[in-house]
């Protein structure tokens, strides 16, 4: 007689039982040293988001920034004589003189650590200090824009010293947080090639040319712009169209041309009895613009036309920059505010050409361009005991 074994009910294990339970891994731990060099208005910005994303950088990405000096145009503070600094920022309890060897020796310590320099000055001798700093490890986030289109030589010798280890980015150098030079840097890594850059690099003149309809004196949106901080320091190097040629020999030496300020053809809207003027009375003399500027405003509607500032850089190496009239149905014509225009015109992108746009003037999003880019230099480094 056949018989079957009674069944037996099943009674799967507990997941502990069939596999040890799995700890998830805490995040790598990266420290990252800071030292910040011009607490102005963007230096200002920024100290402020580096405070409010510290706790959850550390949290969420296992990050620690960690402020250890600010160094402004005569004096310094630092984290070994104020331990709250990171918090205080401005309010440091003892004051040393300015001194950038020593501050950037501070700030790369002797442990071998991850060490950057922040540098939110506007000033050519701190920028003629990248080599050496990038040589010897450490990292340079700027939005200086006196390093990317100085002497094209000491820009050769920052990027031949990124060799030492040291990593350097200058997103915020061309249009405060937009991203125009990584975008023009994916481009030609993915082997595209530039045919032409052009647009509205200037947000303060875009301001200016978007609020210009004659209701106001144009001296008057100059001096409103220089208030709310959309002009640089010294607004005649908006008015005269060197930031934005900045700008271009910037972009023009990302894409490998070895092109220089003087190879830029510039339009000033500066007089030139304002050249050797202290800044004081350059504002003070600000109405002897209103005039010829008014006779543009005219002459563009007279066309039908509106006045933009506009910058253009071809394959042959031609570049410009000039206050122009273009159609209103121009797409620069349509920008707002702060806005900038950024069109490249590339193999890939040849007959629609790519366009970035956004607001490209003022502290809060120029700083955040600048941690931007320091973010992505923490992403890159390893992790450190």
């Amino acid at each position: 007689m056949n018989t079957c074994a009674s069944p037996v009910a099943e009674h799967p294990l507990p997941p502990s039982r069939l596999m040890p339970a799995v700890v998830p891994e805490s995040p790598r731990r990266r420290v990252l040293a800071v030292g910040l060099i011009g607490p102005g208005r963007v230096g200002s910005a920024l100290l402020a988001q580096l405070r409010a994303a510290q706790a959850r950088l550390s949290r969420d990405g296992g990050l620690e920034l960690k402020l250890c000096g600010v160094v402004a145009s005569k004096r310094m503070w630092m984290d070994c004589d104020d331990a709250e600094l990171n918090g205080r920022h401005g309010g440091a309890q003892i004051w040393r003189p300015s001194d950038l060897d020593a501050f950037a020796a501070h700030v790369a310590g002797n442990e071998g650590r991850h060490a950057l320099l922040v540098d939110c000055s506007a000033n050519d001798d701190v920028a003629a200090q990248y080599p050496r700093w990038l040589a010897d490890g450490l990292h340079v986030v700027t939005p200086n824009k006196l390093a990317g289109s100085g002497p094209l030589a000491r820009w050769q010798a920052i990027r031949a010293a990124c060799a030492g280890g040291g990593r350097f980015r200058y997103e915020a150098t061309v249009c405060a947080g937009l991203p125009v030079v990584q975008t023009l840097r994916d481009l030609i890594d993915t082997g595209d090639e530039l045919l032409a850059v052009e647009g509205m690099f200037s947000g303060t003149l875009a301001w200016l040319c978007n609020r210009y309809d004659g209701d106001l004196p144009f001296s008057a949106l100059v001096r409103e712009a220089h208030h709310l901080g959309y002009t640089e320091p010294d607004p005649r190097d908006d008015l005269s169209g060197t930031d934005v040629a900045r700008k271009l020999v910037i972009l023009a030496r990302e894409a490998g041309w070895s092109l220089s300020m003087e190879d830029v053809e510039v339009e000033s809207l500066v007089p030139p009895t304002f050249a050797s003027l202290p800044l004081e009375s350059c504002m003070e003399r600000l109405e002897e613009l209103d005039a010829p500027m008014a006779a543009k405003l005219a002459a563009a509607r007279a066309v039908g036309g509106v006045l933009r500032h506009v910058a253009h850089l071809d394959r042959h190496g031609r570049a410009s920059v000039r206050l122009t009239v273009l159609p209103a149905a121009h797409a620069f014509a349509h920008s707002r505010l702060t806005d900038n225009v950024v069109q490249f015109r590339t193999r890939r992108y040849c007959d629609n050409p790519l366009l970035v746009q956004g607001p490209g003037a003022g502290p809060e999003v120029t700083a955040a361009g600048v941690f931007a880019d320091l973010l992505r230099v923490a992403e890159s480094l390893e992790a450190r005991a």
